[in-house]
């Protein structure tokens, strides 16, 4: 059974009109207690009597005569930000977390209000389905107002709903929950959805997605779901939903299991960014297709040295089956080629190489578009969702050669594995006009202002802000 809190975003906030009973939240970018606008001197001689330096996540309660709350002071810091990239004001993630239950507004002027705002819903959010003790009770909430306030809901939504799904544990979330979550997705904004799964996979020519699923007893399955109007724009996201991943015949070790509930982060970030759209309203024709399959260790199970055909006619020997998840994206892929889209979005925890390469807070970015790959790093920097591109290097097409195919899903050197996974994956794109593959880890190691601990749909923010300026030109 699908379990979200995503819909439960309102609650942390209030909106309608500013009231008397909101404790104002100021913001500080130095120790001047004289600088903040809004506090009488008896409350200055408070903050200054807490030697409050303006630095950075720390925040000061002031009280009132009668021993509440009189009013917060947030240090800014000079400008360093607590998350790999994004303003100093989206350290109020930190705030929704840690502030006494009341209503809040701010009341300073902020350069970045929508980002301030959604960083509040962003670090409120708590995945609590499998504690008997749940988080209740009275929570911070802030005065929510302004021309942006349907956009911080609609992505704090599609963000939470993104980390629920990567959170829930593979014993609740298998091949047929992400489909029921994309059912679920799909009721909500009115989208059509289509699956094929189980032995119909071979009949209908998707063969991989068949062959990576087929040694577990949870069929695999193809998701398609579609919205939007004829006629516009065509964008295309492909996740990978590989809900548990052993490794195969080339099982992991132990250690590199603990969070293999997460393979199916590139499903997760490409429902979540579809909420995005599909909420804002995005003029386009939006598809989206989630390959999901358990990979397990079955007698039934593919083979190291296997040669796989796939939809496109490529003939796939197999080197590792640890390096399933291209397997089944590719398929996905032809069938979204085939589409003529005019861009092609592919989001999968596949690699790690580019977790070697640029840690887990740097999704890796590979494009063929060079307007997008100019434009979408600078950008996904503004509003801290950050990432970095890598390049699709051809140099390194040989390596996936094949003595017996046409093409092995590995190269078994260590070198340039995202780049190579990458260059799989684009050999089954030919017809659209722009490809995009984000590599992500899908996982914050540890609590920071934007959330805490656990699954991130990363760059779903990032594609949306793009797509969002993109589409309204």
């Amino acid at each position: 059974m699908v379990e979200t809190t995503a819909w439960s975003v309102k609650d942390v906030f209030v909106q309608g009109p500013q009231s008397a009973a909101d404790v104002p939240i100021h913001f500080a970018r130095s120790a001047n207690p004289a600088a903040l606008v809004g506090l009488d001197d008896h409350q200055k001689a408070w903050l200054a009597a807490q030697t409050f330096s303006g630095a950075a996540k720390r925040h000061v309660l002031i009280p009132g005569s009668d021993g509440t709350i009189a009013s917060v002071v947030f240090g800014l810091g000079d400008g360093h930000q607590g998350e790999p990239s994004g303003p100093s004001e989206m350290l109020t993630g930190l705030l929704s977390a840690t502030l006494p239950a009341g209503t809040y507004r701010f009341a300073s002027d902020l350069d970045e209000t929508f980002l301030a705002q959604l960083a509040w819903a962003l670090g409120a959010y708590s995945f609590s389905r499998y504690r008997n003790k749940k988080d209740g009770g009275e929570r911070a909430k802030l005065r929510l107002g302004g021309a942006d306030a349907a956009r911080v809901i609609n992505t704090a939504e599609g963000v939470w709903f993104g980390r629920d799904l990567i959170n829930t544990p593979a014993s609740d979330m298998g091949p047929a929950d992400i489909e029921a979550a994309a059912r679920l997705l799909a009721e909500r904004h009115g989208a059509s959805v289509s699956v094929i799964a189980g032995d119909d996979l071979i009949a209908r020519n998707f063969p991989m997605i068949h062959a990576v699923g087929r040694g577990s007893p949870r069929a695999p399955r193809l998701i398609d779901l579609t919205w939007g109007a004829a006629g516009a724009p065509k964008i295309t996201l492909v996740g990978k939903g590989i809900s548990f991943d052993t490794g195969g015949l080339d099982i992991k070790p132990p250690s590199a299991m603990l969070l293999m509930k997460k393979d199916m982060g590139g499903a997760a970030t490409a429902l979540a960014l579809a909420h995005m759209i599909m909420g804002r309203g995005l003029k386009c024709r939006l598809r989206v297709l989630i390959p999901t399959a358990e990979n397990s260790v079955s007698g039934d199970a593919f083979r190291p040295g296997d040669v796989l055909p796939s939809r496109a006619g490529l003939n796939v020997e197999i080197g590792n089956t640890d390096a399933e998840g291209r397997l089944v994206l590719a398929d996905a892929l032809a069938l979204a080629d085939s589409d003529q889209p005019d861009s092609i979005f592919v989001f999968a925890t596949l690699t790690g190489a580019a977790r070697s390469a640029l840690g887990p807070d740097l999704p890796a970015f590979f494009t063929d578009d060079e307007a997008l790959a100019q434009t979408l790093p600078p950008l996904a920097a503004t509003i801290g969702d950050p990432l970095w591109r890598l390049p699709l290097w051809d140099g390194y097409r040989r390596h996936l050669d094949s003595d017996i195919a046409d093409i092995n899903n590995v190269w078994e050197s260590p070198f340039a594995g995202a780049i190579t996974a990458a260059l799989f994956l684009k050999r089954f794109v030919k017809n659209a006009r722009r490809f995009a593959h984000f590599d992500l880890y899908g996982w914050r190691p540890a609590a920071r202002p934007l959330g805490p601990k656990g699954g991130e749909p990363q760059t779903a923010r990032a594609v949306m802000e793009h797509l969002r300026r993109e589409l309204a030109a």
